[in-house]
């Protein structure tokens, strides 16, 4: 019986193609841009590995010289981009065994990180000094995803017809591609993007008078062919935070800002996930691990309280 022989196609050449063949036209854009990052990074860490010499030592040899420069956080994603392609080597022949079975997960020392979101009274700081004026400006983009969590695309691609004033809930099934320079609807990030929000009685009478004179399937806070940076808005953010002397945050801060209000408030981490557009319910904990362990520990002196009450 002849021995099996294992792929010898150099481990940065078998990515690319695996690319090719699973990603290409499959994920979005910018999605598919960071499966093209990695195997350059592959390429460049690894020129001259083999897929036979694809063994455990020589994958976790990849992820340490990975992390020399970069955070574990970073690194696992590093390895989540690539452990799809090892499993479909191995169930393919490609690869005797799975070398990604047990590895450790490094990293370099993580810099101080900027703060993500604002406690309560920063936000209604921020909130009562923005300029909202009769006519829709960016400073209702700001009031729009703080109350609702929204995307940065996801609130860019909303139009009239997407705000359904009877139920009192903004429909989000589109996002828009605001990185390129010709802008355009597209998918949301995933399916579960695909959502409705409910919203608060006040903003949507505002908004309703705001969109009335609005083209129905048009974007509402710019004009079509107009280009939108996310950092010039976010450094009008950042300007406002900085004249209020509050923690300087993101648009996507506004985003952190009202799950963590909620998570706060007691609203279930379910909740939370479904009005993010979160894939799942562990994507929410990893994003909110920090609160979700502090209320965690208020609720075990909960417990602990009601038990010390019973005789």
């Amino acid at each position: 019986m002849s021995r099996k022989s294992y792929s010898t196609k150099l481990f940065y050449k078998y990515y690319l193609d695996w690319i090719h063949l699973y990603k290409d036209n499959a994920v979005r854009p910018v999605t598919l841009d960071k499966y093209y990052l990695v195997q350059r990074q592959i390429k460049e860490l690894v020129p001259n590995l083999h897929m036979n010499e694809l063994d455990r030592q020589n994958y976790q040899r990849i992820l340490n010289l990975y992390a020399e420069k970069h955070e574990k956080a970073t690194t696992l994603d590093f390895h989540h981009h690539l452990k799809a392609s090892i499993y479909d080597a191995v169930d393919d022949g490609l690869l005797k065994q799975d070398p990604t079975r047990r590895v450790i997960i490094k990293g370099c020392t993580a810099k101080k990180k900027k703060q993500k979101f604002l406690n309560l009274y920063d936000l209604q700081t921020l909130l009562k000094n923005l300029n909202l004026s009769s006519e829709i400006n960016w400073d209702w983009f700001f009031l729009l995803i703080a109350k609702t969590g929204l995307r940065f695309a996801e609130a860019l691609a909303l139009t009239p017809e997407d705000f359904d004033f009877e139920k009192q809930c903004i429909v989000v099934n589109k996002s828009w591609n605001y990185k390129e320079k010709e802008g355009h609807f597209q998918p949301t990030k995933n399916a579960s993007s695909n959502r409705s929000v409910m919203v608060d009685w006040q903003l949507m009478q505002q908004f309703k008078s705001l969109i009335a004179n609005k083209v129905s399937n048009k974007p509402i806070f710019f004009e079509e062919g107009q280009r939108v940076y996310n950092s010039t808005l976010n450094k009008k953010l950042t300007r406002y935070c900085e004249e209020l002397g509050i923690p300087t945050i993101s648009i996507h801060g506004l985003r952190h800002t009202h799950a963590s209000l909620l998570l706060y408030e007691g609203v279930s981490v379910a909740s939370v996930a479904k009005r993010l557009g979160h894939n799942n319910t562990t994507t929410t904990q990893e994003t909110y691990i920090h609160i979700i362990k502090e209320l965690e520990n208020k609720d075990n002196d909960k417990i602990l309280h009601h038990l010390s009450q019973l005789r």
